[in-house]
């Protein structure tokens, strides 16, 4: 079973203090969701549990069937939905998730771009150039992405941003399904409608 451990967990950027202490334990099966005011940290915690940024003092922690995972591990095996995450705007979104997929070292034949880009409601759209999506498309798929290698794990920081009702609903179903194939997932919101799906919560701050 996969189990997430963050133990004293700090952040600092010079002289200011933007996490300190914090503590998580999670494992697959389960969502976890993290809240707190704006400014706390969330997006600095969601970056340090993927691995994409160095904490300033504590341990992040994977570890599935005895074994930690490593950095290639993360990269392969865990899904990551951010407001940071760059699109291509000259690129397609099927060209978009082609290139993800060769930076995920997945088979682009094997990849299932296609079901991916349907199943997020954007299987019209795939060989539209993304320049030209709104911003609910464009979280539409950040959301394949994340869910572009079929992760054992998903990092979720505001996956219901930009989306209207339809999205939303969409962006819930997702998270449901991602649990109950057995995946471990964390999702940073303050939406209260989010924070319903959470089977543990921390809020920080």
């Amino acid at each position: 079973m996969l189990r997430l451990t963050a133990s004293g967990l700090s952040k600092r950027y010079g002289p200011r203090r933007v996490l300190e202490g914090i503590d998580i334990r999670a494992e697959a099966g389960r969502v976890l969701v993290i809240t707190g005011p704006n400014g706390v940290g969330k997006s600095t915690l969601m970056r340090c549990l993927a691995g994409l940024e160095r904490p300033s003092a504590g341990t992040v922690s994977w570890e599935a069937d005895d074994r930690l995972w490593d950095r290639g591990d993360l990269r392969r095996r865990l899904g990551y939905l951010s407001p940071e995450l760059a699109l291509y705007e000259e690129l397609t979104a099927r060209e978009n998730l082609r290139f993800f997929a060769r930076l995920l070292d997945l088979s682009v034949r094997s990849a299932p771009i296609g079901d991916l880009l349907t199943r997020v409601g954007l299987g019209s759209r795939g060989d539209d150039r993304v320049g030209d999506f709104s911003s609910g498309m464009r979280q539409r798929l950040k959301w394949a992405f994340a869910l572009l290698a079929g992760p054992e794990a998903l990092l979720l920081d505001e996956p219901g941003v930009t989306l209207d009702a339809e999205g939303f609903e969409l962006a819930g179903e997702l998270v449901r399904e991602s649990r109950d194939r057995g995946a471990l997932v964390v999702l940073a919101t303050n939406d209260t409608r989010e924070m319903e799906l959470g089977d543990d919560h921390l809020v920080l701050g």
